[in-house]
């Protein structure tokens, strides 16, 4: 097990490009929770994937159209998601935004 970290300053995470018109800021982990921040342009596609990470996303800022299992639902400003293990989602941002994103456990492939 590595060293615990208790505090995680948002101007030393370094921004990584998440895919068109999308990026990300990996701000508070360890090793069984992580959040990490996303910008999206409007327009920019979070393409329909899945993972066995469970995962919450929280509507900070924009709209977005987000496909869950197959379940579509437009969310925005203080509106979260719950994505249990290895189900597919995706989402399209309609309106330029911030979306919080909470996984356990920690995502090792975005850890850079």
């Amino acid at each position: 097990m590595s060293e615990i970290k208790n505090y995680f300053k948002g101007e030393d995470a370094p921004v990584q490009d998440a895919g068109e018109g999308v990026t990300r800021k990996v701000l508070a982990h360890s090793e069984n929770l992580m959040v990490c921040e996303l910008h999206f342009k409007k327009g920019a596609v979070g393409a329909l994937h899945s993972h066995p990470h469970e995962q919450c996303s929280y509507v900070i800022s924009g709209k977005f159209e987000y496909d869950i299992g197959g379940e579509k639902m437009i969310v925005g400003p203080g509106d979260s998601t719950y994505k249990q293990p290895g189900i597919v989602h995706g989402a399209v941002c309609l309106e330029e935004g911030v979306v919080l994103d909470i996984f356990t456990p920690e995502r090792k492939d975005f850890l850079v």
